[in-house]
């Protein structure tokens, strides 16, 4: 399996990044960007207390490696300044499932049914403290959320389908990336990968993980990592960490469905796509087997002769 280091730029502006950096549709880790005063307020004490008995609602897990698709954590709503001092602690007096359980917050809208996450709305009192970075035109904007995690907490691997800027506050993070190229090595369920455990994948359930190329990097408080739409990211916390993702849109609004508040529904024409192929793979069930089998390759081919760039 190749891997490849994350590049990174020393003291990008939003000229440098949108002629030398954004085009080449590759992660890259933008080290020296001014981003406030966060990054020496935000330890554990200073949280506490400026947001207190706000109540947010928090992943909880007994293992470090929390899996989306088979969802091996809960739900459980905090008061914000109990869920840090749980977040921040290795074993815990008061817990749900057991005394070294991990805690990962994703902020959510006022209403997560209908409300994208905006952090300078949700958390006023934080707000003057973090200086987003002028990358992207301010028109394009669709979200920003908190993230804060449990040391050990590792997120499954997916994609998104906006380009995003993860701002690396306080905390040490991981992150193992995976070209777009690499969908059909990741053993796809939606936007997730089936595969967990990347260190130790089980090659005779995931065989095609080997081909996969990894794209990896350790974040550093300040640091800020540019994720391109569709790049596949798997993020460990190695310490308690804060962070603020930043997502926009870089299509064309109307390519969106207008009902995603998470940011991680496939734009409307892929959804169609994705659509009638379920619909031809049905079709073709009601062929012989040989007959079946012959189709889906005619099938298979034409995709690749005149959708995929490169195969």
């Amino acid at each position: 399996m190749a891997k490849i280091r994350v590049c990174m730029y020393e003291n990008v502006d939003e000229v440098v990044f949108k002629s030398s950096i954004y085009p080449k549709r590759l992660p890259a880790i933008l080290k020296g960007i001014a981003i406030g005063h966060c990054k020496q307020k935000w330890n554990k004490e200073y949280l506490k207390k400026v947001i207190g008995k706000n109540e947010v609602k928090v992943h909880v897990c007994k293992t470090p490696q929390m899996d989306f698709i088979r969802k091996n954590f809960i739900y459980k709503t905090l008061t914000f300044d109990d869920f840090i001092e749980r977040a921040s602690s290795e074993k815990h007096h008061e817990y749900f499932l057991s005394e070294d359980e991990k805690y990962y917050l994703r902020s959510l809208g006022e209403d997560p049914r209908k409300d994208v996450s905006n952090f300078h709305q949700l958390f006023p009192t934080l707000s003057n403290d973090l200086k987003e970075p002028k990358l992207f035109d301010s028109e394009s904007f669709f979200s920003s959320v908190l993230r804060i995690g449990s040391p050990g907490v590792q997120l499954w691997t997916h994609y998104d389908v906006m380009d995003n800027i993860l701002i690396q506050v306080n905390g040490r993070k991981r992150v193992v990336l995976f070209s777009p190229k690499d969908a059909l090595n990741l053993y796809l369920v939606g936007d997730k990968s089936e595969v967990i455990d990347i260190d130790n994948p089980d090659y005779t359930k995931y065989p095609l993980f080997k081909n996969a190329t990894w794209h990896e990097c350790l974040l550093e408080p300040g640091d800020v990592l540019f994720i391109p739409a569709l790049w596949f990211h798997n993020v460990t916390s190695l310490d308690f960490g804060v962070a603020v993702n930043v997502f926009w849109r870089h299509l064309d609004p109307s390519a969106y469905d207008h009902k995603d508040v998470y940011g991680n529904k496939d734009p409307l024409a892929a959804t169609r796509a994705i659509q009638i192929a379920d619909r031809a793979i049905k079709t073709l069930h009601e062929l012989p087997d040989d007959y079946r089998d012959f189709y889906a390759r005619r099938i298979i081919g034409k995709i690749q002769s005149k959708a995929c760039s490169q195969f």
